[in-house]
């Protein structure tokens, strides 16, 4: 027996991190399949927006603006609560929220890391634990994370980034033996380069940079028919997992060359440039 797939007609779409990027697409691309968004973010004026950039492209379904700061553990588990009592049950759970600030070695910062591990690996753990344990009481729920193809090695300025999408990673994996068993789907989302917000603040050219709309797509094609991962685009992740065989010495200069990073200068305190790739 296949692993349930979530459809709009079950019951309701949640998606942290909605207002921007991947996330804003992805909920204007469900509300469009006919699905009942449940869109949350911290800021309630740009959800408002994205509601109505959704109905504006005459979608099917519509979007319902959540306001909640996934850092908050209580707060995410009432946001769950009250989904499920006022639109109905959440069948498709997608964490996208998530945050970067560069990672250089001339000045390392612990709140940079404590600030990134808090938003981008337990944001998405303090709304998978209250809506896995809904979706387990039913039988059935899909879940997808957005992590990046930063975790399949590390990038320059990426530590404290890279290393959450690597746990996130690493922990669905982990799930995955359990929620196959309580027929809970649950997906890794690792994208390149996508022409959002984040990547704006890079100063080096990004291959296979992605239009957000055609991430949009490529990502809700991945939930109504993708596996475990789903990598995009192809030609960047899968050339980027083979770096991963190389010697390291050829690895380094390899990465090293294409990011421009061998002709950086040491940075002070106040030159942080950055490499990200969502």
């Amino acid at each position: 027996m296949s692993l349930y797939r979530a459809r709009p007609e079950d019951g309701v779409a949640w998606i942290t991190g909605a207002s921007t990027g991947i996330g804003r697409q992805v909920a204007i691309d469900l509300a469009r399949e006919g699905y009942v968004v449940a869109a949350a973010a911290r800021d309630d004026d740009k959800l408002e927006e994205v509601a109505r950039a959704a109905a504006a492209a005459g979608a099917k379904g519509r979007i319902v603006p959540m306001a909640c700061d996934v850092k908050d553990a209580a707060a995410m588990e009432q946001t769950v609560a009250r989904i499920e009592r006022d639109l109905g049950p959440i069948v498709l759970a997608i964490f996208n929220a998530g945050t970067y600030s560069p990672t250089i070695g001339e000045r390392l910062e612990v709140e940079n890391f404590h600030g990134t591990f808090t938003v981008n690996l337990f944001g998405v753990v303090n709304g998978l634990v209250p809506v896995a344990d809904r979706m387990r009481a039913r039988g059935h729920g899909q879940i997808a994370i957005t992590g990046s193809v930063t975790a399949y090695f590390g990038l320059p300025s990426a530590a404290a980034y890279g290393a959450t999408k690597a746990a996130l990673n690493s922990m669905a994996r982990s799930l995955k033996y359990d929620f196959d068993k309580q027929n809970i789907r649950i997906q890794m989302f690792n994208p390149g380069f996508v022409d959002t917000p984040l990547t704006k603040k890079n100063k080096f050219p990004m291959p296979a940079l992605m239009k957000v709309e055609d991430a949009g797509a490529r990502y809700v094609e991945g939930l109504k028919t993708g596996g475990f991962e789903v990598s995009f685009p192809r030609r960047l992740s899968y050339v980027l997992k083979a770096f991963g065989y190389l010697p390291d010495s050829l690895y380094y200069r390899l990465v090293k060359r294409v990011t421009g990073w061998d002709k950086r200068r040491v940075a002070s305190g106040k030159d942080k440039r950055s490499v990200i790739s969502r």
